[in-house]
Order: structure tokens, then sequence, then C-alpha cells
């Protein structure tokens, strides 16, 4: 139980300070999964995004849900997820009352909260550069991916992308041997005890057979019991089920669910999606904000867990197979291909929409350089540099 409540305890941490959206908390996540708790390293946790960029619903999310059950096995999941995720559930609930009774203000001091994500998505991609791009092939791959991305902006791009350089890598039989970031640097006994923990194959059978089972189900026993809460349930799932290319995707998908259906108004519709911009957490506890203006907090509860449960059992359903197919020589020189990739992938998520929608003046890009001076080279810690960003906001906008 101990272990559960440290998986627990520092989902939670993170789940109250990690700002600026997906790519931020990858940033987050690896300055304290990898960095300092080093409970998995540089290739790992490149595996794992790798993983998760395939898999619909939020990667930030999904990310966090794999390294839990990594470390804790199925309930080591539940525990990472619902301590990332209740933080940004509790705020956007709460936001739903204050909308309703129509007393929204406006708070300068989160555009400070966004700036301290620059620095730390900034430090990660860097980190993660040197050690999964560091030789002239990759370093090429990520360059070219990060461009790719910018200029034929697609929900597909990405995913093409991390299919092209793992065949690249195959091909060229890239090895990640070299990588100046190894299994050495963690434990040897922590990496084993990692691989027992994930579940285990029967259990991820069965986490597809009853994903597919509720896709194929839901609509159906909708239409026979027209009940709201089923309707609910229903929209929120699909939807998680099938977002690709992140969570800024889930917009247009729960429009039509919940304002063209006439649940909620468009003006409080775009309300909520504003807060959630603001809020620490995954971008889909959107949904939290939606059921609880529907229904309260039984409202929000219902449609958090409808819209996250497809991307837990399908992260648990992948992560087995993922694992025993990784160590495999030609699997080794794909995911060499691949996390180069990744690296250009959140490159180009980093200037856009990251950089572009944050640094928007000469003040912006000061502060952004003195706290990237207090954290890289003053060795502030990332909840200071959050804290001092968010004053910084506060008195100078």
């Amino acid at each position: 139980m101990n272990k559960m409540m440290d998986i627990f305890q520092t989902a939670f941490r993170l789940g109250l300070t990690s700002f600026g959206g997906p790519t931020a908390h990858l940033g987050y996540f690896r300055e304290e999964y990898v960095s300092r708790k080093k409970w998995l390293d540089d290739q790992r946790y490149a595996d794992l995004i790798s993983l998760c960029q395939f898999l619909p619903g939020p990667a930030s999310s999904q990310v966090g849900m794999a390294i839990g059950m990594m470390r804790g096995g199925f309930w080591g999941g539940v525990f990472s997820w619902l301590g990332f995720t209740l933080p940004s559930v509790l705020l956007m609930a709460v936001f739903a009352y204050v909308v309703q009774i129509g007393a929204v203000y406006g708070t300068d001091w989160i555009h400070g909260l966004k700036l301290a994500a620059i620095v730390i998505v900034a430090q990660a991609i860097w980190g993660m550069g040197r050690s999964l791009a560091p030789d002239k092939i990759r370093a090429t791959i990520a360059i070219s991916a990060a461009a790719i991305t910018l200029i034929w902006p697609s929900f597909l791009t990405p995913i093409l992308l991390i299919i092209l350089s793992g065949i690249i890598g195959s091909w060229l039989r890239l090895s990640r041997t070299d990588s100046p970031s190894s299994e050495k640097s963690i434990p040897v006994s922590a990496t084993v005890r990692a691989e027992e923990n994930v579940s285990s194959p029967r259990l991820a059978i069965w986490s597809w057979v009853i994903l597919a089972g509720l896709l194929a189900l839901l609509p159906v026993v909708r239409h026979l019991f027209p009940l709201h809460w089923l309707a609910v349930f229903d929209s929120f799932f699909r939807t998680g089920a099938l977002v690709f290319g992140g969570g800024h995707v889930v917009l247009p998908l729960l429009e039509k669910e919940v304002v063209a259906s006439g649940w909620i108004s468009e003006m409080t519709f775009f309300a909520g999606y504003g807060a959630a911009q603001a809020v620490p957490g995954p971008l889909f506890t959107f949904a939290s904000y939606l059921g609880a203006v529907m229904g309260g907090w039984s409202g929000a509860i219902l449609a958090t867990l409808a819209i996250f449960l497809p991307s837990f059992l399908m992260v648990s359903g992948a992560l087995p197979f993922w694992h025993r197919w990784r160590d495999r020589p030609v699997w080794q020189s794909i995911l060499a291909g691949v996390n180069a990739a990744v690296v250009g992938v959140l490159l180009a998520t980093f200037y856009d929409p990251l950089w572009t929608g944050t640094v928007l003046n000469a003040i912006d890009f000061s502060l952004v350089a003195m706290l990237f001076l207090l954290r890289v080279y003053w060795k502030w810690s990332p909840w200071l540099i959050v804290l001092v960003a968010a004053v910084s906001g506060w008195i100078i906008y």
C-alpha cells in the first residue's frame, strides 16, 4: 500500500503543477519520473511516448497511466491516473459552479504559468534530444520530423512520421546502445520489477474485449433505454475512444455531442474550454466541467470516467505486448528511429502552439529566459519555477 500511496502522491503533485498542455506534461513527467524518481530511463520513457502516440486519447495521461502500471501493476495505473487527474477534475467542477452563478473573473497570472511550461518543455526536449538523437542520422530524423509536422499540420502527420521513422531505423539498423542514457542509469532491480508489474497478457486481452464490447453495445443499449445518464456515458466514452491527435481534437467532437444535442449552450461550452486551457492537468477534464454543468458532482464523475476509460483500457491492453516486442533486435532498431521522431514531434509542438501561443512580446521572452536560467543553471525545483511564474504574471500583466 505504501507503493500505491507513493504513486498517487507523486502523480497528484504533478496534477497540481503541470500547466501548459500535453507537451508540457511530458516535460514535467520526465523531470519527476526519469530525472528525480528514476523509475525509468529516457529510452523507456520515449518508448512509452511512442506507444501512446499510436493510441487514441490523451497521450500525456496515457503515459502517466503506463508509468503507474510499470511501477505498481493494474492498480498502480489506477492510482497514477487518479492522482494526476483529480486536481483538474475538482477545479473544472468548481468552475462549472462558478459559471452557473455568473461569477467569472479574469486571471492574468495564468499567462505566467504558461510561460513556466515553456521552460519545463524546453529542458525536457533538450535532455531527450541528447539521449535519443545523439548522432547525425537520428538528429536528422528528429529535425525532419519537426519540420514536416509544422509544414503539414494534421493529426495523422505524427502517426505517419513515427511509422516512417521506424521503417528507416529498421532499414539502417540503428542501435540505441550508443545512447548516453542507458538502463544503467537506474538500478537493474528496479527495471526488473517495473517489467514484472505490467499487467498480464490475459488482462490485456480482456481490456481489448471490454473496449470493443462497450463501443459496439453502448449505442444499442442507449437506444433501447433512453436514459440521460446512459446517453452521456455513451457520448463521452465514444469521444474518448476516437480522439486522435491530442486533447485539442476533443473540442469539435464534444461540441457535436453536447451542444448540438441541446444539453448545454454554446457560450457555456466555450467558457469551460477556455478554463481547461488554464488549469493544470489533462485537457480531457473539460469533460468534468461539462458533466458538472449537466448533472452536478455526479455528472462530473460520470463524464470523467467515461472519457478516460477507453484510454485506460487501451494502455492496459497494449503495454504487456509492447514490453515483449520492444527488446527484440529488430524492434530496437525500429524504436531508435521512432524515438528520434518523437523528439522532433515534441519540438514541433513546443514551437506551435506552445511557443507561438504563449511568448507574445519581449516581456514574455525575457521572463522565459529568466525562468530558464533559474531552472537549468540555478537548479530551482519545477514547483518553485511555477510559483515564481504565477506571481510574475500577476504583477506584470
